[in-house]
């Protein structure tokens, strides 16, 4: 494994952005997430039991490590509204080499 493709990006999507605020202070506040951006306001259009949907959420993205995504999919799980909240990894292949330094010492 590449030094640089231990980290992750992870988008997750929320009901709103006071749930997109709580699960953001959950992930930083246990060092789950290094930074967590939130865009308060996407459309989103999917379908759902059969149905094409569309809601108003909030988007997460989450800068942490790929070994902590197991930990972060439970907490989200555990305090999110949805039945299946989307919860996406990507790896990160590179980048500035400081920031990913700085997000390797601020989650553990």
């Amino acid at each position: 494994m590449k030094q640089d493709e231990k980290f992750a990006v992870l988008f997750i999507t929320t009901a709103g952005e006071e749930e997109a605020q709580r699960i953001s202070t959950i992930l930083l506040e246990r060092r789950k997430a290094a930074c967590v951006n939130i865009m308060p306001a996407v459309g989103s259009h999917f379908w759902w039991q059969g149905a094409l949907e569309s809601a108003r959420e909030s988007l997460l993205i989450v800068k942490t490590k790929a070994s902590l995504l197991d930990e972060v999919t439970r907490l989200v799980k555990e305090t999110h509204s949805y039945d299946v909240p989307e919860i996406i990894a990507l790896p990160i292949i590179g980048g500035n080499s400081d920031y990913l330094e700085w997000i390797d010492k601020e989650v553990g």
